[in-house]
């Protein structure tokens, strides 16, 4: 809200409401300086509709302006570029034409099935809102409110879902072969794999797998990356041996995870990776990284978390056999 030049204070106040508000679901999201805030979740293509009331604090003192309207805004702000907020979605509603306002007054909007193409987003160095914004014009000071709702973007269950398999090795070392049940996993999913160790002549003591989030901001020279470490599960502690196989088992409920997102908007990318280490007793560290895709699961069916994995797990250890794949693919149905 902004002040009045003369230090008078505001002549009226505007508040949104949104028509469904008492019905509409509401979602955390992560505000700029870590906390947590909920606000409205809407999808893409739902219409977003409401009321602004515009409140005169003096009974009897008429507001004059030059109209009142309305915005619904989609805006990517880069925070290493604070100045310059880059709209990717820019609506606006007249409600009121230049005039003047004798009483407090209640305007009806509506945007209809608007497009949002992108999930709400607070990263390291960008950050993705939506918001509405109703602003009273006025020939000295405006007066504006916003309020920022979130938005998520659902995804159906991607068709080609090949597992990840992969090796390490250092020649007459060590050789390493891991697999991953598949490489698109929502957000609530189990990550089931398996570690062969075929050949072991290095003491590797320690072991595990990361989940690294990689965000990448701006384009041409001034690039830059965050890598964030999201989750460490140990696979094991000790010496493994030639033949062994670990099993993995990786819930992803438990971290905060957003979907995977590719250029969006030629601004920004959030990208997440299975990173495997090896820890030897010289405190020598051996990586191997793969990226994953992440996704919104978009149908409301909630299976319990141990019943996930037990079918994760049953798709994995049959993959070989088509009468397994099969049954896989009726219980995915």
């Amino acid at each position: 809200m902004h002040m009045s030049f003369f230090g008078f204070g505001q002549t009226a106040e505007i508040d949104i409401v949104l028509n469904d508000g008492d019905t509409r679901k509401k979602a955390e999201h992560k505000t700029e300086d870590g906390k947590k805030d909920k606000y409205f979740l809407f999808y893409d293509g739902e219409t977003v509709s409401g009321k602004v009331n515009v409140t005169l604090k003096t009974p009897g003192k008429r507001l004059e302006h030059y109209g009142i309207k309305i915005e619904f805004v989609g805006q990517i702000d880069l925070y290493y570029d604070r100045g310059n907020h880059h709209e990717f979605v820019s609506l606006v509603k007249d409600l009121a034409r230049p005039g003047e306002l004798s009483q407090s007054q209640t305007f009806d909007f509506e945007f209809t099935h608007v497009e949002k193409p992108y999930e709400s987003y607070t990263g390291q160095n960008v950050k993705l809102r939506y918001l509405l914004r109703a602003t009273i014009s006025r020939r000295l000071n405006d007066i504006s409110k916003e309020m920022d709702i979130v938005v998520q973007t659902l995804c159906s269950y991607p068709e080609l879902n090949s597992s990840i398999k992969m090796e390490v090795g250092i020649e007459d070392c060590l050789h390493i072969e891991f697999e991953y049940n598949k490489s698109k996993y929502h957000l609530r999913d189990v990550i089931v794999g398996k570690i062969y160790f075929l050949l072991v002549r290095i003491k590797i003591k320690h072991m595990e797998i990361n989940i690294i989030k990689r965000e990448t901001t701006g384009t041409g020279p001034s690039v830059y990356h965050e890598n964030d470490t999201i989750a460490k599960y140990e696979i094991m502690d000790g010496a493994p041996v030639k033949g062994e196989s670990i099993p993995i088992r990786l819930f992803l409920a438990g971290y905060e995870l957003t979907p995977t997102m590719r250029d969006i908007n030629k601004k920004f990318s959030v990208r997440y990776y299975l990173n495997l280490v090896l820890i030897d007793e010289e405190e020598r560290r051996y990586f191997k990284q793969q990226e994953i895709t992440l996704w919104r699961k978009g149908d409301i069916v909630r299976r319990s978390m141990s019943q996930q994995a037990s079918i994760a797990a049953q798709r994995f250890e049959g993959s070989n056999s088509e009468t397994a794949s099969a049954q896989a693919k009726e219980e995915s149905n």
